[in-house]
């Protein structure tokens, strides 16, 4: 009971930290931005709110402005199960890719993270906002 509470307490504190730090979303050329758009409906988070790794994905998410679905996976949620049925196991966060009639499901906050940094981080062409 102590140590549930505790969790629960910790998560609580770590996302309104990640609220009040929130980076700045990278601002795109708005023909950019559409392409990135349209590739992000083909991808969505599963997710825990006060998971850590969780809060990590969806800061990257929110950096690189990137409107991906995200799904709470918590208890009695569907997601939950579409998650268990596609993925293999209920681990977050996760992210899904449909493409071309093809699912994957990435785990690992790491792996998703260095995906997004590859598909969406070219600064290149971005600035970020004043």
């Amino acid at each position: 009971m102590f140590l549930k509470l505790l969790r629960e307490s910790l998560g609580q504190l770590v996302v309104i930290i990640n609220f009040i730090t929130l980076p700045r979303k990278i601002k795109r050329h708005p023909d950019a931005q559409k392409i990135v758009d349209e590739q992000a409906r083909k991808m969505s988070l599963y997710q825990f709110k006060r998971c850590p790794f969780c809060v990590r994905t969806r800061r990257i998410i929110h950096q690189l402005n990137i409107p991906i679905e995200l799904r709470d996976a918590s208890h009695g949620s569907i997601y939950r199960n579409e998650l268990k049925e596609g993925g293999g196991e209920i681990k977050v966060p996760c992210l899904r890719i449909d493409d071309n009639g093809h699912t994957q499901w990435l785990y690992e906050s790491t792996e998703i993270i260095a995906f997004l940094n590859e598909r969406f981080g070219d600064h290149k062409s971005s600035t970020h906002n004043p």
